[in-house]
């Protein structure tokens, strides 16, 4: 078991990232706005944790304090959840696509003014980000804890009378407008929402990674995490969890398969470099054939009703 931990610890704490980068994606999408500024927010927590814990932070000792990460993650959450409003008030006016569009702008300016700012360590990034423990497994005790909290409040979200809001505004905003909910406030609150979530998780992100970099938060990220979510469910906050993970693994499942012997030469190298290539294909043959996911909120509620068979 020391050895299984020893070899897929770093790929175990990253799927359950992973799986918390596709809830924040999925807080935005319950009020029906296709937004892909995650990763963006993401590489802003990342930065705030790395550019604190190497200056202001800085520590003689071998392990960074712990009190001291989750006063990052509690930084990070709030700089990130101001941004979030600043942002989402404007860019939520926009729907489908024409979100999409301005929320990928909003990363692409954030990467590049983290390539060209003295303090984020340009294009090279800043390196060397203090270890809080000793191997990557033990961020665990970080990581579960903050996932099983962020699905307890999505599933508490979903029932009570701002998840009812969040429901009527995605199947339609003007009907919900008519009934008296307030689409804007409510589309806010869920972008922000998702800001502060995936500042947060970039913020434990940059210590388990040890270096951080404009590569953090890109366009190839927000295909990732909206595939997670988009196969994996988006009726149900389960969904982006079991996505999460799974497409954080697949990548390494690929590469694992490109080395097999006896392939071919052209497939393996497509089964290492053309990973989106792969995720466009499954987004697009996903939304045909599973246009709710594969995890739904039909099968979540048979499944607790323990009628499997029927599944």
């Amino acid at each position: 078991m020391a050895n299984f931990f020893a070899t897929y610890g770093f790929l175990i704490v990253s799927m359950l990232l992973g799986a918390m980068l596709g809830l924040s994606l999925y807080l935005p999408l319950m009020t029906g706005q296709l937004s892909l500024a995650s990763p963006g927010f993401y590489a802003l927590g990342g930065y705030i944790s790395a550019i604190l814990s190497t200056t202001v932070f800085k520590q003689k000792g071998d392990l960074f304090p712990l009190p001291l990460l989750f006063l990052e993650m509690l930084i990070a959450g709030i700089v990130t959840g101001l941004l979030g409003i600043v942002v989402g008030v404007p860019a939520l006016r926009l729907r489908g696509i024409y979100l999409a569009i301005a929320t990928i702008a909003f990363v692409e300016i954030l990467r590049v003014l983290s390539l060209n700012l003295d303090i984020t360590g340009g294009a090279v990034g800043i390196f060397g980000i203090p270890q809080p423990f000793s191997t990557p497994i033990e961020y665990l005790w970080v990581a579960v804890p903050l996932l099983l909290v962020s699905m307890s409040l999505l599933y508490r979200l979903e029932r009570i009378r701002v998840g009812r809001a969040f429901a009527a505004i995605r199947a339609d905003e003007l009907v919900a407008d008519a009934i008296g909910i307030n689409p804007t406030f409510y589309k806010v609150l869920a972008f922000t929402l998702g800001a502060i979530l995936a500042g947060m998780v970039g913020a434990i992100s940059a210590h388990f990674l040890n270096t951080w970099n404009a590569r953090q938060g890109t366009f190839d990220a927000s295909i990732i995490y909206l595939t997670s979510v988009l196969i994996g469910g988006n009726r149900t906050f389960l969904g982006p969890v079991l996505g999460g993970m799974v497409f954080t693994a697949l990548p390494e499942v690929l590469r694992a398969l490109a080395a097999t012997a006896g392939l071919p030469i052209w497939l393996a190298q497509f089964l290492r470099d053309g990973r989106l290539i792969i995720f466009g294909l499954l987004i697009v043959l996903g939304t045909i054939f599973f246009p709710q996911g594969l995890v739904t909120p039909e099968l979540f509620k048979r499944w607790r009703r323990g009628d499997r068979g029927s599944v």
